[in-house]
């Protein structure tokens, strides 16, 4: 294969898909620093609000044909996407970006092992186990996690499994304008929230600059990135890599927000690391009737 079209084929869209990851932590880094100003359901207004703006720019969902049956999927997967950043978001005021995101994991790696018979997914299920038993805040803790941030982000993995249920039921029906009609639908879920919390501070000028920043490196910029990839890197290798972004999480919390995780901590991050990307790797593909 010649050099040319090993890194078109190869190498490019491994580049692009871990800085695709790299963008959506950076954002969220970008975004806690607006808590203090409208709190974390403004934030997460702003972002869907702004990211919406633009995802509609970029994908005219107006050229969608809409049915009262194919919405029915495009509401649902909007409706899981709105909730699982607000509660992710939430759970960001209270623990670190990094465990945030390897908690928020659970939920697709839960949904992957669903239906699991076989001995080798069961010891993903136990490592997976092992790392949310790691992050318990007993009295032991060097220092114990809020549990309810940690139930929340482990909600946000919950609404993460049916946004990949429903988003594939509505990607069926509605292709590349799904992303910006089920946004459009979030932004609605939550603008209100937001609205209800932060008041006219979420209208201010002054944060448009920085929610702006975060829309376009939390939405906007990595979906499209991950778009290229995952157009041409097999499913299985997609999903091992999309594996390594609770520790990318937990790298941009220490470099943006100072956020140092203890060593138990730094062990959970890695064995959900690797129970996600065993799962992906030894998953079974489903076979075709004949």
């Amino acid at each position: 294969m010649p050099r040319s079209t090993q890194f078109s084929l190869v190498i490019l869209p491994i580049l692009l898909l871990m800085i695709a990851m790299t963008s959506i932590q950076s954002g969220a880094s970008l975004a806690k620093g607006l808590f203090p100003e409208i709190g974390a359901s403004g934030t997460t207004a702003l972002r869907l609000s702004l990211g919406a703006l633009i995802l509609c720019i970029l994908m005219r969902p107006w050229q969608a044909k809409l049915t009262l049956k194919s919405s029915r999927s495009l509401l649902a997967y909007g409706l899981s996407l709105g909730g699982m950043n607000l509660l992710f978001y939430l759970s960001l005021k209270t623990i670190p970006l990094g465990i945030a995101v390897a908690l928020e994991f659970t939920g697709p790696l839960g949904l992957a092992l669903l239906s699991s018979r076989r001995l080798v997914d069961f010891v993903w299920i136990a490592l997976a186990v092992f790392g949310l038993w790691l992050l318990l805040p007993t009295g032991q803790s060097e220092v114990p996690l809020d549990p309810v941030g940690m139930a929340l982000a482990l909600a946000a993995g919950l609404c993460w499994a049916l946004y990949i249920v429903f988003g594939q039921q509505a990607g069926a029906e509605h292709g590349k304008q799904t992303v910006a009609l089920g946004t459009i639908v979030a932004a609605m879920l939550v603008f209100p929230i937001g609205l209800w919390q932060a008041g006219s501070g979420l209208f201010s000028l002054d944060l448009l600059p920085v929610a702006l920043g975060v829309a376009v490196l939390s939405s906007a910029l990595p979906y499209s990135l991950e778009m290229v990839a995952l157009t041409r890197l097999p499913a299985r290798t997609f999903s091992i890599l999309m594996s390594m972004e609770p520790a990318i999480a937990a790298l941009s919390g220490l470099l943006f927000l100072s956020e140092r995780l203890t060593l138990s901590q730094w062990l959970a991050i890695s064995a959900i690391i690797l129970a996600s990307a065993g799962a992906a790797a030894t998953i079974r593909p489903k076979t075709k009737p004949l």
